[in-house]
Formats: C-alpha cells, sequence, structure tokens
C-alpha cells in the first residue's frame, strides 16, 4: 500500500464519516472538508473553518482562535509535509542518518494537524449535553456525565506544561478512556480513536485568559458539540 493509499483508509483520515450530518452546522463542516487531514494528491492540508472567527465568542475571542488556527494549527500542516518529504528524500538517497529525526518530527506535527482538526468541530456556539448511546457509555464507564466531567476537566487542567485532555474510544477494551497527552504525542495509548479533545496549550488561551488554564478549560464545556463527540463515537464503533 503507497502512502497516498494508506492516507485515504486510515481510520482517523474518515473524512466525513466522523462527522454528524444531522443539522446545519454539521452539514457545514462536510462542506467544507475540515475533517479531511489531506488534499487530493495526498498532501496535508489545512482546510477552512466551518465557521466565522468570532463564532466562539465570548467563550474564545476571536484574535486567539485566528492566530491558533492559521499559525499553530497552519504550521504544524506545513512541517508535517516537510517532514514526510525528507523522510522520502533519506529513503531514496538511501541515507538514513537522520530519518529517526524526521520521524519524530512527523509523529509531532502530523499529531497536532490531527488533534487540531478535530478540536475545531468539537466546539459550536450553542449549549449541548451528551444523549444517546454516548451518554450511556459515559455513564456505564465513568459512573455518571458529572462524574466524566469532573475527570476530563482535572485531567486537561493537570498536563505538565503543554498538551490536551482526550476522551477517547478504546476498541481493545470496548470502553471510554481519557487521557493526558503532552505535546501533541507523548502519553497516548495505541489505538484509541479520539472523541473529544480539549487544547491546553498556552497559544489556546494566554490572550484571553492569561496564565488562568482552568478558567478557559471551564469555559469550554458550555460550547462543547456533543452531537459530533456523539457521532464520532459512533464511528469508533463501527471500526472496532
Amino acid at each position: 500500500m503507497n502512502r497516498k493509499d494508506f492516507m485515504k483508509t486510515s481510520a482517523i483520515l474518515g473524512g466525513a464519516g466522523l462527522l454528524p450530518a444531522n443539522n446545519a452546522f454539521s452539514q457545514g463542516l462536510q462542506q467544507s472538508g475540515l475533517d479531511k487531514l489531506t488534499d487530493k494528491d495526498g498532501n496535508f492540508a489545512l482546510q477552512p473553518l466551518p465557521y466565522n472567527e468570532n463564532f466562539l465568542e465570548p467563550h474564545m475571542d476571536q484574535e486567539t482562535l485566528h492566530l491558533h488556527y492559521t499559525f499553530h494549527h497552519g504550521d504544524a500542516v506545513k512541517a508535517a509535509n516537510k517532514d514526510l518529504q525528507m523522510i522520502k528524500k533519506s529513503i531514496d538517497e538511501n541515507n538514513l542518518d537522520t530519518v529517526d529525526y524526521w520521524t519524530k518530527k512527523l509523529s509531532f506535527h502530523l499529531s497536532s494537524h490531527i488533534l487540531h482538526t478535530i478540536f475545531w468541530t468539537n466546539l459550536s456556539n450553542k449549549k449541548s449535553d451528551p444523549s444517546g448511546a454516548l451518554l450511556k457509555q459515559i455513564e456505564k464507564d465513568f459512573g455518571s456525565y458529572d462524574k466524566f466531567k469532573v475527570l476530563i476537566s482535572k485531567t486537561a487542567k493537570g498536563v505538565d506544561g503543554n498538551g490536551w485532555g482526550i476522551l477517547g474510544y478504546q476498541p481493545y477494551t470496548q470502553k471510554l478512556t481519557v487521557l493526558q497527552c503532552e505535546n501533541h504525542e507523548k502519553l497516548t495509548q495505541w489505538g484509541v480513536i479520539p472523541i473529544l479533545v480539549i487544547d491546553v496549550w498556552e497559544h489556546s488561551y494566554y490572550l484571553k485568559y492569561r496564565n488562568r488554564r482552568a478558567e478557559f478549560v471551564d469555559n469550554l464545556f458550555p460550547i462543547i458539540h456533543w452531537d459530533n463527540a456523539a457521532e464520532r463515537f459512533n464511528y469508533a464503533l463501527k471500526l472496532g
């Protein structure tokens, strides 16, 4: 299987299959192609946001969203393409002295691209709560939604340095799991499919919240797009 085919068939690159299709907001996500990590040629690509940059106000300010999406996410996409090119160059020239460096870089930058792509779709401007199969699984695995909320909030707030709080589905155990992820790729579990991600890199909140990470995390819950998380969960069940 070549790289292009791999990108098309990889579960995390499921494209529209990861997106909810039952409301106008979700249709906008599908039309924008936001959940597609690559372009038609198989290169990593930053897709347009499906909403205006002030869409998440006041919980996330327009300036922060612009800088976060355009430069932090955008630069990760550019870097991932470079990493892949350098790996290919090393292979073509039969010079693998630096390939370990570039594979580590690709792990960092591509993980950033994947998590950021999920992050934007996980957010809306209307308050919602989990329901249906996802809520039942949350209650089964964590006791209640309130207990889960405390757990993922504490997990995200407590990341050492920069990173993410993640709710994922572990198909090997058929359970939801809450993870801390340092940077974009450390402390992860093999096989976990991200359902909901909370970005706690400083660039996510420093303009509006300064050093108050906990306040930022608390202010994300009213804008979590639980329909999107639910559709990701349903897709993960099919994969598992």
